[in-house]
Formats: C-alpha cells, structure tokens, sequence
C-alpha cells in the first residue's frame, strides 16, 4: 500500500485542487467536512488556516479524509486537531520532504539539458484529517444539541427570517 509520501507530487497538488473544482460534489463534501473544522475551532489555532490540500478528499463508507500541507517552520499547533479526537476524529502527522521548483534566476538553476528548473527538498508536515460521516451530517443538518434540547437552526433562521420573535416581543408589550 502506498503511503502519502509516495504520492506526494509538486505537480500533483494543482491537479487535485483542479478535479475537485470540477466535480459538485467533491466540493459539497469538501464544504462540510470544512464546516466541521470551522465549528470545532480549529482555525483558532495558530497556523490552521495557512493548510494547503494536498490529497482528498478521499470519501469512504464511514468517513471523509483529506491530507493538509504545512511548510515546516509553520507546524499547525497540534492542540487544534486534539479538539477533534472526543468527536471520532483520527489524526496522523508526519514530518517528510517535498521537491519544489527553485526560483530561476539565472541559467545555474536549470536542470542540466532542460529548460526545466531544479528541484529542492523542502521540509513540511502532513495531517490527514478524518472526520466521520455522522459528524459532518450533524453540522451540515444545522442542529445541535442545548440543554437536552434539540434545536432545529433551519426552523430558528425562518424564524427569524419572519420576524416572528419581534411579533412575540410586540404582543408581550400589549
């Protein structure tokens, strides 16, 4: 079985980005499974937003993953994905290298015989993020639980789309 490191390309990661602006619903799954980061606060910890996709998402019977890129020096703080663990959640982090392009300056920075630039090792960290399906289906249903009361947020925006606590608040008056 191949690993990520294995499949992790430079070349790969717009052409990833590109299949998924491609397909509807990989950008659906790919909004809900956002929407579980953003509701759990993982972008409140330093470095969580700064992430590039790299792999996924991959859509399983049970759970969504996607595998995030971090240079080195921007490690996500590892407390944001502890969040996730009580909820289902798995995490794996890895240390690895990637081989990027060098900025062409001057003809030294071509590979030998190509008009192609070199390439480097670039130090990063990899997080696959796998959030199960019933916790992506709570937050994308929009209901949470209160006080051992389930409350319905669509049924609370067309209320408030109605006005109907402002015709309560008024007859409350009279």
């Amino acid at each position: 079985m191949k690993t990520i490191e294995d499949k992790l390309d430079f070349w790969k990661v717009p052409e990833t980005v590109k299949n998924i602006y491609m397909s509807e619903g990989v950008i659906a799954t790919l909004l809900d499974y956002e929407r579980v980061l953003d509701e759990m606060d993982i972008y409140s910890f330093k470095n969580w937003g700064l992430g590039e996709l790299v792999e996924g998402p991959d859509i399983g019977r049970y759970s969504v993953s996607c595998v995030w890129m971090w240079p080195e020096e921007l490690m996500p703080d590892p407390r944001g994905a502890k969040r996730l663990l009580p909820y289902g959640c798995k995490c794996k982090w890895k240390k690895t290298t990637m081989e990027v392009p060098v900025k062409v300056e001057d003809p030294a920075d071509y590979r030998q015989g190509t008009k192609k630039p070199r390439l480097i090792k670039k130090p990063i960290w990899l997080v696959e993020l796998e959030i199960p399906k019933y916790l992506i289906n709570d937050i994308r249903q929009g209901s949470m639980e209160l006080e051992d009361m389930d409350i319905d947020m669509d049924d609370l925006d067309n209320a408030y789309e109605q006005d109907i606590d402002l015709e309560q608040h008024q007859e409350q008056e009279e």
